[in-house]
């Protein structure tokens, strides 16, 4: 099943408020990020299990990609399972992230 989600539904499912700016720079980022469309509709489910790790998707500040962050504060068990989560998941997906050096901070690329 394919899903169309609009910017303003990724914006509610990743916690956001809708406001001009932050539809304005998720704008961005679907315009940046390489087969956004062909992916997008994932988003949702990793979400949902990067939760159970203290994980989450958000939006940048510093670049016009979307983020998948782990809290800093996580035990070394949770971090593990962390990494093993978002790489399956950038693999299932063909999605390229690239890692933030010395964070547990991963940038969504684009689908390869």
């Amino acid at each position: 099943m394919h899903l169309d989600l609009t910017p303003e539904a990724i914006l509610a499912q990743l916690g956001y408020p809708k406001s001009e700016a932050e539809l304005a720079q998720i704008n961005a980022i679907i315009a940046n990020t390489k087969g956004f469309d062909k992916f997008s509709q994932h988003l949702l489910s990793l979400q949902d299990a990067l939760a159970v790790e203290k994980g989450f998707i958000g939006m940048s500040n510093s670049e016009n990609y979307l983020k998948i962050k782990c809290d800093a504060d996580t035990q070394a068990h949770n971090l593990e399972a962390f990494e093993a989560l978002v790489t399956h998941w950038a693999e299932k997906y063909k999605v390229t992230l690239k890692k933030v050096d010395q964070k547990n901070t991963y940038y969504i690329l684009g689908q390869e």
